[in-house]
Order: structure tokens, then C-alpha cells, then sequence
């Protein structure tokens, strides 16, 4: 948010400080409250870019209420980031924010993370436990990779959402829960439900709202803030000569932020002193991405092979640096990393 900052780890909390003021009433960019105080260490996200203002200013409308939110974006992007930012600017802020990566865990075991089990109810199960719902009852559940989700736990989502109860594994009694469902996913979910791997009506129920979080290749402005305030985190007054600031921003960042706190963290490692060249970050930061240009044989090409060789001798050209080779292309950056996407060329 024009000068907004927000909790990137999981347990850092959600702050905002501008180069006006600190402390005290809302963003003046986004409108959000600027601080949650929850959890050991400040991890941060500075967003200053016109997408991520676009992106808070959005989520500062839905941030107080009670609906269900679906957050988009690549993984690395900052999807908690903003699920955090909804829970610490909702009535809910002072309740539990809990999350989990239903990707992570087999259908059994993540049907008694969500919903609790009774002792018993499976080898293993030595004694009754809650489950996240009962856990952040009154909070906030994330749940990251929803479109993961086994499709035989899906009604039991649905239930919780719809009627405001869960049972718990091994039980037939109803518990009532008070919770707020955010959920984040990098897939395209209506072409989930197409393919029958998600359901429609649990999609619709969860789609009240969606948030899409641009990666940081689209947001270019907000890498030298980020790179500079990952590195205060791990020394303090250190800073990056101007080179190794300018190859930060060139590179494309599949991994988005958290590949480019990695590579922070890399670069300070290695630097030893309080300053961070070129040759203290990673070995794929100095080597530019070059994508191979097929030879033309003289043949007939379709209109979509000719424009595929055309870009793809263009980047060569441009030394495989995308914002350059776009400029020269006439189109957009996003425009050319969509059409190098459908070549399988870009991640």
C-alpha cells in the first residue's frame, strides 16, 4: 500500500510504517489498520507498487466483515500475507489466526486437523482432540491449496460454512463453530469444478470475494524496498552496491518473495562486510534468462508459430531480459510473460 508493510511469515506480525508518519491510525494509502500484535518477529512486506495498492485498497473493503475470501496468485506471492491482513483489520483480530496447506496432508489426516477426531475413531487416535475449526473459533482459517482439497472432505467444508457446524471424526454430535474462512489457491478454480476435482457449490459458497496477488514480477517498484528491508533483518546498516540492486530488479522471480528473501539472506551470508555486490547473490541473478530462438527453415509458418519466433528472437536479441524485449515488442510485460507462459517458456 503506497507505503505499506505486512506480516510475510507465519508467525510475523502485520505492521505499517510510512516515510510521514509511524504509528496511529489507518494507511493512508489503503485504508488498513497498520498493525496486529502477534507473534515473535517482524517479518514484513513493503508494498509500494500501483498493483499492490489496487490489490489493498480492495481487500481494505471486504478486510471487516464476515465473508469468505479467495486469494489468487503464485506460489511465493504473498497469499498469507494478505489472509493475515484481513484477519488483523476484521473484528476477529483479537481471536486466533490459524492456517493450514491442504496440500500437505493425506484426505484422513487433514480431515482431523480441520475437523477434530474422538479416541479412537483410528488406529492412533489415543484421545479426543480439536480440530482448526473448534481451535480458531471466533478467529480466521486460512486454508492454503483449497483446490487440493480431497473431493470427500469437500461437503464437510460446506456444511461448516453453510450451517456454522462441524463433527468431529468418529462422532455424530454437532459442534457449533464462529468462523471465518479465507482460502488461497495458484489454480484456476472454475477449471477445477470443469474437471470435476472441486465442487461447484462449494466453490460458489467460497467465492464471495476474490483477491488477486500479482507477483512480484509485475511489481518490479516494490523489489529494492523488499530487498532492503530483508536485509536490515539480517544485518543491520548493511546495503546493496547499485549493481547488485539493479540485477535484483531485472531478475524475473519465479519464486516471487520468498525466493527473493532467500537470495537476500544469501547475499548477506556471503558478504561478510555491510556491503552486498553481484557476486554475493546467487549464481542465477548474474546469468541472464535467454530463451533459444528455433532457426527459421524457410518453411510456411502459421500466424501463431511466426509471432512464437518472432518473440523468441526478439528476447534473444534483448539478452532474454523481458522488460526489455516487450518494449521493443510493443506489448505490455505481462503481455509477453502470458504468451512466453502458453509457449512453456516462463514459469
Amino acid at each position: 500500500m503506497g507505503e505499506q508493510i505486512s506480516s510475510l511469515a507465519s508467525d510475523g506480525p502485520f505492521s505499517c510504517e510510512t516515510p510521514f508518519e509511524r504509528g496511529g491510525g489507518l494507511c493512508k494509502t489503503c485504508r488498513l489498520l497498520p498493525e496486529s500484535p502477534v507473534g515473535r518477529k517482524c517479518n514484513r512486506m513493503v508494498a509500494r507498487s500501483t498493483a499492490m495498492n489496487a490489490l489493498l485498497r480492495k481487500a481494505a473493503t471486504v478486510a471487516n466483515t464476515d465473508a469468505a475470501v479467495v486469494l489468487r496468485g503464485e506460489s511465493g506471492s504473498g497469499k498469507e500475507v494478505v489472509a493475515r491482513a484481513l484477519h488483523a483489520n476484521s473484528a476477529r483480530r483479537g481471536k486466533p489466526f490459524l492456517a493450514v496447506n491442504c496440500a500437505a496432508l493425506p484426505a484422513e489426516l487433514l480431515e482431523s486437523e480441520l475437523f477434530g477426531h474422538t479416541k479412537g475413531a483410528f488406529t492412533g487416535a489415543a484421545q479426543a482432540r480439536k480440530g482448526l475449526f473448534e481451535t480458531a473459533d471466533g478467529g480466521t482459517l486460512f486454508l492454503d491449496e483449497i483446490a487440493e482439497m480431497p473431493l470427500p472432505l469437500q461437503p464437510k467444508l460446506l456444511r461448516a460454512l453453510q450451517d456454522g457446524e462441524i463433527r468431529r471424526v468418529g462422532e455424530s454430535e454437532a459442534v457449533n463453530v464462529d468462523v471465518r474462512v479465507v482460502c488461497a489457491t495458484h489454480q484456476n478454480l472454475i477449471q477445477c469444478v470443469r474437471e470435476r476435482r472441486f465442487r461447484e457449490d462449494l466453490y460458489f459458497r467460497l467465492k464471495v470475494f476474490t483477491l488477486v496477488v500479482p507477483p512480484l514480477r509485475e511489481r518490479p517498484e516494490d523489489i529494492p524496498v523488499l530487498a532492503g528491508m530483508f536485509l536490515e533483518q539480517e544485518r543491520a546498516g548493511a546495503r546493496f552496491v547499485p549493481r547488485a540492486l539493479a540485477a535484483l530488479v531485472k531478475y524475473p522471480w519465479p519464486g516471487n518473495v520468498r525466493e527473493l528473501q532467500n537470495a537476500v539472506k544469501h547475499g548477506a551470508v556471503l558478504s561478510r562486510g555491510d556491503a552486498v555486490d553481484l557476486e554475493h547473490l546467487p549464481e542465477e541473478l548474474m546469468q541472464p534468462m535467454v530463451m533459444p530462438a528455433p532457426e527459421d527453415d524457410g518453411s510456411l509458418l502459421t500466424l501463431a508459430e511466426a509471432e512464437r519466433r518472432h518473440i523468441l528472437r526478439v528476447l534473444e536479441a534483448c539478452g532474454g531480459q523481458q522488460l526489455d524485449a516487450a518494449r521493443v515488442l510493443g506489448i505490455g510485460r505481462t503481455t509477453l510473460w502470458r504468451k512466453l507462459k502458453t509457449f512453456g517458456l516462463a514459469a
